[in-house]
């Protein structure tokens, strides 16, 4: 009896050992395959959202939107917060790099280098609300993104957004007048090689320091390379309104060029 019970107990364990493998192979391949669909995109993308300042709340709404809008389009979405992905080898895979509500210093010395190097090869930036309050010692930075962030009003005051430019992949679905709530950054000072998009109407709400011209987004060429930057996108209900998701998804095509 004894024996008998060895065998079957060996015999249960053999089944359980082969079933655990055969689970474990089939959780690989759906992930290899998973896999294998971002990199077949034919277009990639890096969305970086690391702070080192204040952090939004609206950037785990932001990043789940921007993962959606690369699959609707067949572009490979990888989210990070890890600057150690900046890196020559790393970079040079990707069409465009969005800065997400990055806050204050978030790269060291090789890492700045090797995002000036993806620039300077061709490659695209699409900076969202506060990508503007980040590398604030980094100068190169602040002429890529075209305005360091200064200050802006209490809250989320609603203000109306008036079309500067509808000849741009990331304007040409807007309105004359955009009415939205968002927090309204005021700018230290723009860069003069910025292609204006939007500005805010600064009779439409209180606490403009840039009245009757202040920009709110623009696109350049800049040292080799592409940038576009929406000062829109504070708010978690940004990134599930289909204006403003439209509004990005152009920025990020002119980032990576399709629109050039």
């Amino acid at each position: 009896m004894k024996c008998t019970n060895c065998v079957s107990f060996l015999l249960f364990l053999s089944i359980s050992v082969l079933f655990t493998i055969g689970a474990c192979q089939s959780q690989e391949m759906q992930a290899n395959n998973s896999n294998s669909d971002v990199d077949q995109a034919s277009e990639q993308m890096l969305v970086f959202s690391k702070t080192d300042g204040f952090r939004h709340q609206s950037i785990e709404a932001g990043q789940e939107a921007l993962q959606k809008l690369g699959e609707e389009n067949g572009v490979g979405v990888t989210v990070t917060e890890d600057a150690s992905m900046f890196t020559d080898e790393n970079l040079s895979g990707y069409d465009a790099v969005i800065f997400l509500n990055t806050t204050m210093t978030v790269f060291n010395g090789e890492q700045r280098d090797a995002f000036q190097a993806y620039i300077q090869n061709g490659g695209g930036y699409a900076g969202i609300h506060s990508a503007a309050d980040t590398e604030y010692d980094w100068p190169w930075y602040g002429e890529l993104v075209g305005a360091y962030f200064d200050n802006h009003p209490p809250g989320t005051p609603n203000a109306n957004v008036l079309l500067v430019d509808s000849n741009h992949p990331s304007t040409e679905m807007l309105p004359e007048t955009w009415n939205r709530d968002d927090e309204w950054y005021n700018y230290q000072e723009f860069e003069d090689h910025i292609n204006v998009l939007l500005e805010l109407d600064t009779d439409s709400y209180e606490g403009s320091d840039h009245p009757d011209n202040h920009p709110i987004a623009w696109y350049h060429e800049f040292d080799g390379g592409r940038s576009f930057y929406t000062g829109l996108g504070h708010t978690e209900e940004s990134f599930s309104d289909d204006q403003f998701l439209a509004h990005l998804w152009g920025g990020i095509q002119y980032a990576m060029g399709d629109h050039e």
